[in-house]
């Protein structure tokens, strides 16, 4: 059985989730670790460009793999879905 295809927007302060070399002390979650599972799998992972800039990141190297996106890209993901997921 096919992995279904997985896709992450980061938006918000959820766009320091794309920062690589974090820390996390032992029994906490690592977003990098998980993430990068994601990637691994063929998943997409997208940072919201206008969030990224806003808070000063967007010209920082994000985890390989991940890319500035737009809100355009989010509708196109949104709508081809089927089903969508936000927290």
């Amino acid at each position: 059985m096919a992995w279904p295809q997985k896709r992450i927007f980061l938006m918000g302060d959820a766009v320091t989730c794309a920062l690589p070399n974090q820390f996390t002390p032992q029994g906490y979650y690592n977003i990098e670790r998980m993430l990068k599972a994601i990637l691994a799998k063929g998943g997409n992972v997208r940072t919201c460009d206008t969030c990224a800039s806003t808070r000063g990141i967007k010209e920082l190297t994000f985890i390989e793999g991940i890319e500035n996106g737009n809100m355009s890209q989010l509708m196109q993901w949104t709508i081809e879905a089927d089903k969508v997921l936000t927290f």
